[in-house]
């Protein structure tokens, strides 16, 4: 068993630049593996995300900013994988692709991109991680003739591919994230014990299978929003199941749960709006609830 990775996701409006980058910053010092932002492009006070990613890269040391995923309609796979192995150079290897069909498409076509049905959506995806794996790593001029996308006698980035997490929710684009993909973000912030995450690991784990590959190899990555209070709440989970959150101690138990028994495999933490200041929250999390899930889950040492 990996150790988990432990990450914060960032606000991405224009008004809260200094303030992300503050915050990236904070997260970088008190040891967290990852920062995320979200992708809307067609959204005009947030800032673009790959902009955002460089920026974060040059202000922290050993942390991994990456996006939430990215709008792969609005960024054509050959520029991506460009974009994603030029931040890898510059980084030291400090990126992680996450990629999405799209899904807002009544948004997305005001940015001129015809718009795709949900299967073409999916194919588009997979088709793109294929293309952005073949343009990485290096090797002789590469000629890839696919459904969405065509380059002729390019050469490969002489930079390995980097991890690409997928935000997969239907049960096609599941699939696809089982074939090709290296991890998974559950949508609608689902967690380890929801409805949505038992029916859907199953569809990623058959497809990896069929495609000759060990699903233990696709890691689960969820997104968590919640409270961190200062004493227990009489209930972590509200009426229907869903993780509201608790004091550390309950945050730590939760936590370590999902990765022992459920096998995950990291965990970017929103902030909710109840009053605690970002600041304190992200350094709860990072400084107590973090290192303890980590000596928690950490392999007994051998004698």
């Amino acid at each position: 068993m990996t150790a988990p990775l432990f990450g914060f996701g960032l606000d991405s409006s224009l008004a809260g630049a200094a303030t992300m980058l503050e915050h990236a910053a904070q997260a970088d010092r008190q040891g967290l593996d990852l920062v995320s932002l979200s992708d809307h492009p067609y959204v005009g006070d947030r800032l673009d995300a790959y902009a955002a990613v460089g920026m974060i890269l040059g202000r922290t040391t050993r942390l991994t900013p990456f996006v939430n995923v990215s709008n792969l309609p609005t960024r054509p796979a050959p520029m991506l994988a460009r974009t994603v192995t030029s931040l890898s150079a510059l980084s030291g290897g400090r990126v992680v692709l996450g990629i999405g069909a799209g899904g807002a498409w009544e948004e997305i076509v005001k940015m001129g991109v015809a718009p795709l049905s949900p299967a073409a959506a999916v194919r588009a995806m997979e088709e793109a991680i294929t293309l952005i794996r073949a343009m990485s790593g290096g090797g002789g001029p590469l000629t890839f003739d696919g459904e969405f996308w065509q380059v002729r006698g390019v050469l490969p980035a002489p930079v390995p591919a980097p991890r690409i997490w997928t935000g997969s929710v239907g049960e096609k684009s599941l699939a696809a994230t089982g074939r090709a993909a290296d991890g998974w973000i559950p949508g609608h912030a689902a967690d380890w014990r929801s409805a949505r995450v038992a029916r859907s690991r199953p569809v990623i784990d058959a497809a990896a299978r069929s495609a000759g590959r060990d699903p233990r190899e696709i890691a689960t990555i969820y997104n968590l929003p919640g409270r961190i209070t200062a004493r227990p709440l009489p209930a972590a989970r509200d009426g229907a199941g869903r993780w509201r959150g608790g004091s550390v101690a309950q945050w730590v138990e939760e936590l370590t749960s999902a990765v022992v028994e459920y096998g995950a495999a990291g965990f970017t933490y929103f902030p909710v709006a109840d009053g605690t200041p970002v600041e304190s929250a992200l350094a709860t999390w990072a400084t107590e609830i973090a290192p303890a899930v980590r000596e928690a889950t950490a392999p007994a040492p051998t004698t």
